[in-house]
């Protein structure tokens, strides 16, 4: 059965922040924005009183859909290493690894550990760094194209 990929999910902590930093780091668009259904929303995620804004923001072909939830009111802060089963990164090719760092920085995300070149697989030779946004905990992987 052939699949593609309709897009990828990201809970945010702040939506507006991470709209604009999508948008202004990476070239993102918003082509929707909206809350959604509370009663609609729960059964789909499993999850009782789930209140959600939903952002989806296009570059290309990748989709992005960013969600920022208000309830329940008990929520979790989740954030595990990369090497953590669970854990999930976005992968983003950049021109200019060293300018794009630079810009990431001015974001506050934090190189997680060092920028090196891969030494094998599809990205051999290739430069990457792994970042983390540390308001809501998301991990990129830069790969200088």
């Amino acid at each position: 059965m052939p699949v593609t990929l309709n897009h990828t999910g990201i809970t945010v902590a702040d939506l507006d922040r991470a709209e604009k930093m999508f948008r202004e780091l990476f070239g993102f668009e918003t082509i929707s924005r909206a809350p959604r259904n509370p009663d609609l929303i729960s059964r789909v995620i499993g999850v009782p009183d789930a209140r959600v804004e939903i952002a989806y923001m296009r570059n290309g072909a990748a989709t992005l859909e960013l969600l920022c939830y208000s309830g329940p009111s008990a929520r979790g802060d989740f954030r595990p290493r990369p090497c953590d089963l669970g854990s999930l990164h976005l992968g983003l090719d950049v021109d200019d690894i060293d300018a794009t760092l630079k810009d990431c920085f001015a974001w506050s995300l934090e190189l997680l550990g060092e920028v090196v070149v891969i030494d094998a697989g599809p990205n051999k030779g290739k430069r990457i760094a792994y970042l983390r946004n540390p308001g809501d905990g998301l991990v990129l992987e830069l790969i200088e194209s």
